[in-house]
């Protein structure tokens, strides 16, 4: 049992009673804090509810904003809801209650840019109940951008929405920063109740609150998976992560967690598109929307920056990936194969306004990002293809122990070649039906080589990680886990090696991790488990030992994680993108770079791994693939 609180039921949705006091815990890079967060939202807002009552709110419309922090009170004589001792935190909704006071704070369905909050009053005595209910808010915006190391202080930017406060049917206040207040007098009779409505956040359009807050938790309970109380949070909170994209068009689904909420930027640009893989099984409008939306990051010769500022321009200086296009790739046949909407590639997408290019159709898009990964990206001296600064893994090339300019220069990827060859033939697939033979026949000509080349770095108990220029192969004396479940799923592992592959996974990578195989064996320090690479393991290990994968996805849930670490808020209803393993000093949290002044740690939940990750995973256990 969590040690903050329990999983129970609110509007018959998943959800969970949070009872702990103040409990101290570290980000490494901030000062010490008490503060517990859970994320939810729409398509257009976030809603932050924190353990001790009060909110915050973000939109990524047009950049990476906090509209509040740390802030929305009701007041009702001496009844205050930031003292309330009771907190609810349902799928798109914050509860809390106090005395006879019960607040509730919803994202409505759709794209609205507000919160609805419902205050209910109950008058439980013998007299006519008076006084006056205020609603409190303070705006405070803050565009997050490029921020590592210390927060820096606060200064209010010159471009700030208007943010508004309104009672439904009574009176507005609005202002760029500074408090919003409220004053609603209140009549109650004696056994009655009353519920009073207000809306918080950018300016929207009328609308009967009551109505609206019925059809949102009758649209949720109708768009939720129900395979699971945990598969139903995991897919609210995926889908509450979306936020309609003013600038590109269609919806973005930044990873979230540190990098966005702490550091202030959407990357990498593998990340939505990963993201957005359960939701074509689930949610397939806003799959769509998120592919579009992602390849409008691009430039006109197919390349995907890194990843986005804070301000959605892009931001290439750190990593250069050569994984990127196979993404897009991937994640456009899973659409294509689950829909059959083969006229969404006909429509057209832009390019980012920086390259000053006119938009082309889908399908043309994503042909050039193949151009750009054959050709550009291309394959070094043993026919595998090129790591340039980075593959999946940001760090392979430190990790590797080679010459990084070396590296860059000639070093080459197992894994992207593993990953390739599954990605290119369903990718072929669309193509064919698109009528692009010869791309078609292209790819699945590319796919066939670069599977035979994976199937040669069988060393006899794995696959190898990387080879860099006139040096031994790298991996040959360690096992790197994100190959292996590649090389299985490509084709390259026969069935004999696939399972000695997985029991050695087994009895190596997963020995005495409660949360799932370690990215590296032997241990590395500090070693990780990470999301990403688990759900392909799941995905592979289903086809040669499901008992395993289907123990390798219960690893992966939140049950595991309280199971494991009850004192940890972290995983406790949602994660970071890789936690710690048992033989770390901060076994069950996350990773932190203090030298370099990141961390995930400094917000360690709210990272879309924790939510679609699972989710991906069992739609493949239950045979669910493009």
């Amino acid at each position: 049992m969590s040690a903050f609180g329990e999983w129970t039921t609110a509007e018959g949705l998943p959800a969970f009673d949070y009872r702990a006091g103040p409990t101290r815990w570290d980000p490494i890079i901030d000062p010490p804090s008490t503060r517990h967060r859970v994320h939810v939202g729409n398509r257009r807002i976030t809603l932050v509810a924190d353990s001790d009552g009060l909110c915050s709110v973000w939109d990524e419309h047009v950049g990476c904003w906090w509209i509040a922090e740390h802030t929305g009170i009701s007041r009702f004589g001496e009844l205050s809801t930031d003292a309330a001792p009771t907190k609810l935190f349902g799928p798109t909704f914050f509860r809390v209650a106090v005395g006879d006071v019960e607040r509730t704070v919803l994202c409505p369905e759709g794209e609205a840019p507000w919160v609805l909050i419902k205050v209910d009053l109950v008058n439980r005595g013998s007299e006519v109940l008076r006084g006056t209910l205020t609603e409190e808010w303070v705006v405070r915006p803050r565009l997050v951008n490029l921020e590592f190391g210390a927060v820096p202080e606060y200064v209010a930017p010159p471009d700030a929405p208007l943010v508004v406060l309104e009672e439904f049917g009574g009176e507005r206040v609005e202002t760029t920063a500074g408090p919003l207040t409220l004053a609603v007098p209140v009549e109650l009779p004696p056994g009655e109740r009353t519920s009073v409505w207000f809306r918080f956040g950018l300016a929207g359009e009328p609308a009967d609150p009551a109505a609206l807050y019925a059809e949102s938790l009758a649209a949720l309970h109708k768009r939720l998976p129900t395979a699971t109380p945990e598969i139903s949070w995991h897919a609210a909170l995926l889908t509450g992560a979306a936020c309609a994209d003013g600038m590109l068009g269609g919806h973005t689904l930044n990873q979230g967690s540190a990098y966005a909420f702490r550091h202030g930027f959407n990357g990498a640009a593998r990340d939505p598109l990963q993201h957005a893989l359960p939701l074509v099984h689930l949610e397939p409008d806003l799959a769509l929307s998120v592919l579009r939306n992602t390849c409008a990051w691009g430039s006109p010769d197919g390349d995907l920056p890194y990843a986005l500022d804070g301000r959605k321009q892009p931001w290439t200086q750190l990593f250069r990936p050569s994984d990127q296009n196979l993404w897009a790739l991937w994640l456009a046949a899973e659409y294509a194969a689950a829909t059959g909407d083969l006229a969404a590639f006909r429509e057209p997408v832009p390019y980012h306004p920086c390259h000053e290019a006119e938009p082309v159709e889908l399908a043309e898009n994503l042909r050039r990002q193949f151009r750009f990964f054959a050709d550009v990206v291309g394959v070094g001296e043993h026919g595998h293809v090129r790591i340039l600064n980075a593959d999946w893994n940001d760090l392979a090339i430190t990790e590797s122990g080679v010459d990084r300019e070396l590296m860059i220069e000639r070093g080459e990827s197992v894994l992207n070649s593993a990953m390739a060859a599954w990605v290119l033939p369903v990718y072929a697939k669309l193509c064919e039906r698109l009528g692009d033979h010869a791309t078609a026949t292209e790819a699945r000509e590319r796919a066939a080589d670069l599977k035979a080349r994976v199937a040669s770095e069988w060393n006899g108990k794995w696959f190898r990680r990387a080879h860099a220029p006139g040096g031994a192969p790298i991996g040959d004396h360690d096992l790197w886990l994100e190959v292996q479940p590649w090389a299985i799923l490509c084709g390259a592992a026969t069935p004999d090696q696939a399972r000695a592959l997985l029991k050695t996974i087994d009895e190596t990578c997963r020995a005495g991790s409660p949360l799932g195989a370690r990215h590296r064996w032997p241990i590395s320090t500090p070693s990780q488990i990470w999301f990403s690479v688990n759900m392909t393991l799941v995905w592979a290990a289903s086809k040669y030992d499901p008992d395993l994968a289907w123990d390798e996805w219960r690893r992966m849930t939140l049950h595991a994680h309280t199971t494991a670490y009850p004192d940890v808020w972290t995983g406790t209803l949602s994660g970071p993108d890789c936690y710690l393993a048992p033989e770390s000093d901060r076994p069950g949290e996350t990773w932190a770079l203090p030298d370099l002044g990141v961390a995930m740690q400094a917000y360690p939940i709210a990272n879309l791994h924790s939510h679609s990750q699972p989710l991906l995973a069992h739609l493949r256990l239950r045979g669910v693939e493009p």
